[in-house]
């Protein structure tokens, strides 16, 4: 306000100057412009928000007020010097006066912006040491993370990249805008450390090209944030995304249908077992947005059921739902629709029959989610009897209490490794779609109302074990990444896709289903880690490269590992309603024989004799070939 005090009487001053051409003294008529001007200006500067704004984040709307301001100003000057006039105060001085201070007043918020804002020579200078960005999208997204990162002074943007060729050639806010073609050259010659993608109403598939372009030039690939966190300047490099794991996988991810996954799920009660792991607990976040009546939640493992307990009350509350009671004992919550939400979390394990009946009696689930298993391949080949005895027996234990409680519908997860199984994991669970596609048979011939079906999909990025989180923790750690083969290729999708298209399954069941996620294309697991290692901004280290950042390092296969895994024993996959969701037919066991089978498999693990119970396995499921000593 000082600075515009200053400014308004310079300005004045010069005008009588320019006009009679001599700087010197005063009349008293002449003073009164100084204070016409003052009197003027303060009061509209106020009113127009001048001095509320941030002029070194200074936008159109900033800009806009400042015009106005000075339009109203203007007029009423010009009126009143030049129109009415007044005695020994030349009539051009109501014109020249608002132009001299409207150039003044704009250059000083210009400056403070130039200086303050990250264009400036110093602050160049300023940034050499530090990362030097380019932008991938000059839309408004890019141009907000441009203003955001230039006012923190953590990273230099250089430039953008656009696939509009009406942008290309042009500048934004001094920073030049380039065509996609030369990107490599253009990152080479400019210096780029980091390259932010700001494309966020691309096509997966468009995405997916840009980042393949981007392999191998040495340059970290990473996404905006929300664009919340773009407004005046709190965008950090700290806040900025790397690529998720659909980048990775170049996946086109279909919107999930809300008819589907409100079916089994609304007003009802849910149940799911294994709630505290990866997709169990995934599963439990997509329910509770479609309001089930109550979700009960059972886990074996104390600190993963607490958790998800926890989150999910959490959830809750930011979903819009008000709790309705404040007793410890009986967490409640209400929808907007006074509809009762109650989270009951039951700290069990699947392999206990008299417990899980007990909760089955007790709160009459209508839709059961049996996620509870035991999933990694090394350690159930080193503990085949326990894998066993939670992945079969605990199946049927579930099953066997939702066919007495008269549950509606039962979805049992299954995995790839299930499709002619070379380890115990796979195996084991083979055998538990075989007990629910028996039970499904028995059911419908003695008139239950229960729908047994599996839903088989391959392995999720970003669950306990999965390896892109191994993988960023050896990048980060500086190396090697550790490859059991060279030519190992697994399917992969996303967590919350994997638990959505479950959800869509069980909607379709309509007893006995086997059905198959569409995984997309195998993925090869080297090609997986060597792009995670060009995304991260390094070189793969190898003998073409001895100089590279990130060894890669191949450990040899682990007992019970498949180079490739399947999902249909057959090939005879079925469609479905949804583009995602195939359905198999499967061949399997009557009831009768196949519980023969399984009690001979129960001694076998009561005595724990693992070559009889590998051989009961090669028994039970066509397919099973052991690899590996015992």
């Amino acid at each position: 306000m000082f600075l515009d005090v200053f400014i308004c009487g310079i300005s004045v001053w010069l005008a009588f100057g320019l006009r009679l051409d001599q700087w010197g003294h005063f009349e008293v008529e002449q003073w009164l412009v100084f204070i016409v001007a003052i009197g003027f200006s303060f009061p509209l500067f106020i009113s127009f928000g001048l001095y509320r704004a941030i002029f070194r984040y200074i936008g159109s709307a900033a800009l806009a007020s400042m015009a106005r301001a000075f339009i109203l100003y203007s007029g009423l000057f010009f009126c009143l010097f030049t129109l009415i006039g007044v005695d020994d105060v030349p009539r051009s001085i109501g014109v020249i006066q608002p132009i001299l201070l409207f150039i003044g007043i704009g250059t000083s918020r210009y400056f403070v912006r130039y200086w303050l804002g990250g264009i400036n020579n110093v602050q160049k200078a300023f940034h050499k040491a530090s990362p030097i960005a380019l932008i991938y999208g000059a839309g408004s997204a890019g141009r907000q993370l441009a203003a955001g990162l230039n006012s923190n002074k953590e990273m230099l943007v250089k430039g953008f990249v656009d696939d509009d060729p009406r942008l290309q050639g042009s500048t934004i806010n001094g920073i030049a805008v380039y065509p996609n073609s030369g990107l490599r050259d253009l990152i080479y010659r400019l210096g780029i450390t980091d390259v932010l993608l700001a494309i966020p109403s691309v096509s997966q598939g468009r995405r997916s090209e840009i980042i393949s372009s981007l392999n191998g030039c040495g340059v970290r690939v990473r996404t905006l944030p929300g664009l919340i966190d773009l407004v005046a300047g709190r965008v950090r490099i700290s806040d900025l995304h790397d690529l998720d794991m659909n980048d990775l996988l170049g996946r086109a991810v279909v919107p999930p249908e809300v008819g589907l996954l409100e079916k089994n799920i609304l007003d009802r009660v849910v149940l799911v077992t294994g709630a505290g792991g990866s997709i169990g607990s995934e599963l439990c976040r997509q329910i509770i947005k479609f309001t089930p009546k109550s979700l009960i939640l059972i886990d074996s493992s104390e600190h993963s059921l607490y958790l998800i307990y926890e989150e999910l009350k959490r959830a809750l509350i930011e979903l819009g739902f008000d709790r309705t009671s404040a007793s410890e004992n009986d967490q409640k919550f209400s929808a907007p629709q006074n509809l009762p939400i109650k989270i009951v979390p039951c700290l069990a394990s699947v392999r206990d029959d008299d417990l899980l009946r007990k909760i089955f009696r007790v709160h009459r689930p209508a839709t059961v989610f049996h996620a509870a298993a035991y999933k990694h391949v090394p350690l159930v080949e080193q503990n085949p009897a326990e894998g066993i005895r939670n992945n079969v027996f605990g199946t049927f234990i579930c099953a066997k209490a939702s066919l007495e409680c008269g549950v509606s519908q039962f979805i049992l997860v299954s995995t790839d490794k299930a499709v002619r199984p070379t380890n115990v994991m796979g195996a084991s669970k083979r055998i538990a779609e075989m007990v629910l596609q028996a039970m499904a048979e028995l059911a419908a011939k003695e008139g239950h109302a229960t729908n047994f079906s599996m839903v088989r999909f391959g392995n999720v990025l970003g669950s306990s074990g999965s390896v892109a989180p191994l993988f960023s923790a050896q990048i980060a750690a500086g190396g090697p990444i550790t490859l059991t083969h060279s030519e190992v290729t697994r399917y992969f999708m996303t967590i919350p896709e994997a638990a959505q298209l479950v959800i869509q399954a069980s909607a379709m069941a309509v007893g006995g289903d086997v059905f198959v996620l569409d995984m997309g294309e195998p993925v090869r697991i080297h090609d997986l880690a060597v792009k995670m290692v060009y995304l991260s901004g390094l070189l793969v280290k190898d003998e073409e490269r001895p100089h590279g950042d990130i060894e890669i390092k191949v450990t040899g296969l682990r007992p019970g590992e498949k180079l490739y895994e399947e999902l249909l024993i057959g090939d005879n996959p079925q469609p479905t309603a949804h583009p995602k969701i195939m359905k198999a037919h499967e061949e399997f066991l009557s009831w009768n024989p196949l519980q023969q089978e399984l009690e001979k498999l129960n001694l076998a693990l009561e005595s724990s004799d693992i070559r009889l119970i590998r051989e009961m396995l090669k028994k039970l499921v066509p397919g099973y070939v052991p690899d590996g000593r015992v």
